[in-house]
């Protein structure tokens, strides 16, 4: 795993020129692109209503008992809520994949996140989905947030690095996530990535939930808590720049703190799936020089038996039509295919399959 944050960090330690970000476009710019709208464009959007208006004629008489029987033609992809990047993102990935394959539909559903994509992938109740490395590894492998573990979970492909921003409030004293102690802390929604990350994090600054008054806020949730003062610092693994971090900052007063690379050294013998990375300057209010933090890798993922065409459809977009992802948001430039190599877990047949075929 130290090999893929070797070939991570050099994405994520770019910085870019210092730029202005208004919050307002900003949210704009997100509600727009949850439309699928101008992150895809007209024709594709308007492919995606049709096949989705078509989906749900067909489930319904599916269930009037009016379909015939066998392997559905509808496909489902899992992401997060309609505040992040995954739903967009997925969005335009499902609208994508319906127009290279010609017998099957495919549609973003929204979820809770990694955790509750996983549990859905193995009831059965979507095909595919996004989840971080941390979830994926911990499914597989099995943890408390898991019952038992998913051995026929296979990795499809990556996406891109989160970033952790820890965040503390106007006023607070705390330089370093040790600080913490007896601290209100967001931690993230109960059972999601970033709650799985918080819990990572405040271990390897020797703290568990009994230390910290413990909050199970969303993003935005968070970003007003600390503006109103009613938490004194939050943990949240997203890719930047995020909404909720730039309301935080720059209307709350929020500051950024580091994770130093000793600690995320820390954290990568304890779980190997976190990497050193850093949050660029100019992206934030405050953050004028890239700012030190720990990362994991986005992951898309499904079961074993999901058929092969599947998966080097989904292959061929990310390597051919990766541009179309992009304009949905500026995270999707760092995908690179290069990371199935150092996945956390087994990656499909199929992914063998197109990766020697490239070789």
């Amino acid at each position: 795993m130290v090999a893929l944050f070797n070939l991570i960090s050099p994405k994520i330690v770019r910085t870019p020129k210092k730029i202005k970000i208004d919050v307002k476009k900003l949210r704009l710019r997100e509600t727009i692109n949850n439309s699928l709208f101008l992150g895809i464009g007209k024709k594709t959007y308007f492919h995606w209503l049709k096949t989705s208006i078509l989906a749900l004629t067909v489930s319904l008489l599916a269930c009037s008992g009016d379909g015939a029987g066998g392997p559905s033609n509808f496909l489902s992809l899992g992401t997060a809520g309609t505040g992040g990047i995954w739903y967009p993102l997925g969005g335009a990935m499902a609208s994508l994949l319906s127009i290279a394959d010609e017998n099957r539909t495919y549609t973003a559903e929204v979820t809770g996140g990694a955790v509750e994509n996983i549990n859905r992938i193995r009831a059965g109740q979507i095909d595919l989905a996004f989840s971080t490395a941390n979830t994926v590894y911990d499914a597989y492998f099995g943890s408390e947030d898991f019952d038992g573990t998913v051995p026929n979970l296979r990795v499809l492909a990556p996406l891109y690095a989160n970033p952790t921003h820890v965040l503390v409030s106007a006023g607070s004293d705390a330089q370093r996530v040790e600080d913490f102690r007896g601290l209100r802390v967001s931690v993230g929604a109960p059972g999601s990535g970033t709650e799985q990350i918080s819990k990572r994090i405040l271990e390897a600054h020797g703290l568990t939930y009994q230390d910290v008054n413990v909050r199970y806020l969303t993003f935005n949730e968070s970003a007003s808590a600390l503006r109103d003062r009613a938490i004194d610092a939050a943990i949240i693994s997203v890719g930047y720049p995020a909404a909720a971090i730039l309301e935080a900052t720059a209307t709350g007063g929020a500051r950024l703190i580091p994770i130093t690379p000793s600690r995320t050294a820390d954290l990568m013998n304890l779980y190997p799936y976190f990497g050193p990375g850093e949050i660029p300057g100019g992206i934030y209010p405050g953050v004028d020089e890239p700012l030190a933090t720990a990362v994991v890798l986005n992951w898309i993922v499904a079961g074993e038996e999901l058929e092969t065409d599947i998966v080097l459809n989904l292959l061929n977009l990310m390597a051919n039509d990766r541009q179309a992802l992009e304009r949905v948001h500026d995270m999707a430039s760092q995908i690179d295919l290069a990371f199935l190599e150092d996945a956390p877990i087994p990656v499909h047949p199929a992914v063998e399959l197109w990766w020697s075929g490239i070789r």
